[in-house]
């Protein structure tokens, strides 16, 4: 009993501070000049591709200039890369099984890249979930103008997290990642975190797609959340916040899209495209707010920009759309929290190595 009171605490505990404030407004700036940009010119449409590329901001947000601008280099690598996946899936009409193959195969791939160069947040999580996000929508705009938006708001959240360094003009002479060779038996542990993906995704996957849901990639990015957590217990902890974080997320976009006196939408008549957009770059402020210190509050406010900008990108029934984001995270989620279950690292990975690579 003393057991689950102790773990019943830690999934509502906030995680220590630690300048969380500075790092959500460079996130919030990277989302919303992109995002703005392409309402002024008429294309909110078009959001989608800013934000995931601007999401590069998340990454680095303790480090020093020099080593953060590597840093977001590399998540830039992993979201590009997801993007433009994507969208080529997109505009050669390639959906459903291949998603899931597809997905699943380079979510091991980015869990590999994402241990080697000890990513934070860890995993590939953001990487995948762009990946099947743009690959289930319809490309309005050519392939490479799609990929360009992307990669121009990566590179702008590059630019806004060095920004800092005009100020202080300090140079770690020698400053280096964390970033160590792996040891054979913490590769051995990589390469089977690497398989939980695999496995994780494309089960999540097989399941969206035989359930005939519209968003599959819900569950297979849902599937892909608990894997990121260093150890077992914060594994399923992790699992338990998308499932409670996104129901929650889902109320706040009921209130949004659904009629009612307290949505938005009923005061702008004919503005509908530019207040999703605006809301989606205020609910980004908040989820940086809290991304590392609690996951499942950060899930409620990154709900909405997920919902609202795929409702942008490609708009249909809200019910719909609330009622396959709430089935498809928990199947995800229970999924991907039993692959952590049932696939250990071998017995010679110790605990301690098995988490180094996580950290």
């Amino acid at each position: 009993m003393r057991r689950v009171m102790v773990h019943a605490r830690t999934l509502h505990a906030l995680g220590p501070a630690n300048n969380d404030r500075l790092s959500a407004v460079r996130v919030a700036l990277s989302v919303a000049v992109p995002s703005l940009v392409l309402l002024a010119i008429g294309r909110p449409e078009l959001t989608m591709y800013a934000v995931f590329g601007a999401l590069t901001g998340m990454y680095g947000r303790s480090e020093s200039h020099q080593l953060r601008l590597k840093h977001q280099a590399q998540a830039a690598v992993v979201l590009v890369s997801g993007i433009t996946v994507g969208v080529f899936l997109s505009v050669n009409h390639l959906h459903s099984w291949w998603l899931v193959l597809v997905e699943a195969v380079l979510a091991g791939a980015g869990s590999l890249f994402s241990d080697k160069v000890r990513l934070k947040p860890n995993g590939p999580f953001f990487g995948i979930l762009a990946l099947g996000a743009c690959a289930s929508v319809p490309t309005n705009v050519p392939f490479l103008t799609a990929v360009l938006i992307g990669a121009a708001s990566a590179a702008f959240s590059i630019l806004v997290g060095f920004a800092g360094w005009l100020r202080v003009r300090a140079w770690q002479a020698g400053a280096v990642r964390d970033a160590p060779r792996l040891s054979g038996e913490l590769r051995q542990a990589a390469l089977v975190h690497a398989t939980r993906y695999v496995l994780a995704v494309g089960v999540a996957g097989i399941c969206g797609v035989l359930s005939g849901s519209g968003h599959p990639h819900w569950a297979m990015a849902a599937a892909a959340v608990p894997l990121a957590g260093a150890d077992l217990p914060s594994r399923v902890h992790r699992g338990i916040h998308r499932i409670v974080g996104t129901f929650v997320g889902l109320a706040l976009v009921a209130v949004v899209l659904f009629p009612g006196p307290l949505s938005p939408l009923q005061y702008f008549p004919g503005h509908t495209a530019a207040v999703l957009a605006l809301l989606v770059i205020a609910f980004q402020f908040p989820t940086e707010l809290f991304m590392a210190r609690h996951y499942g509050w950060a899930m409620v406010f990154f709900t909405p920009v997920i919902v609202l900008m795929t409702q942008l990108a490609a708009p249909v029934d809200p019910g719909l759309l609330v009622t396959e984001r709430a089935v498809e995270t928990f199947v995800g989620a229970v999924i991907g929290i039993a692959v952590v279950v049932a696939v250990r690292a071998p017995r010679r990975a110790t605990a301690s190595d098995a988490a180094a690579v996580r950290t």
